[in-house]
């Protein structure tokens, strides 16, 4: 991950952005010292969503609370691919 103040990060906001979004280079902004905010990848959210999804269905599905499905033929209705 690479540190930068919030002042230095001013004048190269947009070559900051731009590294995050297509290198998906973590890039902390620090205040006084301290990581006060990051720029991340929006790819990187989703792909933690989506992990952090993927772990509470295994999590539900060990614990025997998961509810009732959707059958597969619904599924592809409601997405459009079946008549």
């Amino acid at each position: 991950m690479t540190e930068i103040t919030i002042s230095a990060a001013r004048a190269q906001l947009g070559d900051l952005v731009r590294r995050a979004a297509h290198s998906r280079e973590t890039i902390a902004l620090t205040d006084h010292g301290h990581v006060a905010a990051l720029l991340v990848s929006p790819q990187v959210i989703e792909d933690l969503e989506d992990a952090l999804a993927v772990s509470d269905y295994q999590r539900r599905k060990a614990e025997g609370t998961l509810g009732p499905g959707i059958p597969h033929d619904e599924v592809g209705r409601i997405l459009g691919l079946r008549p």
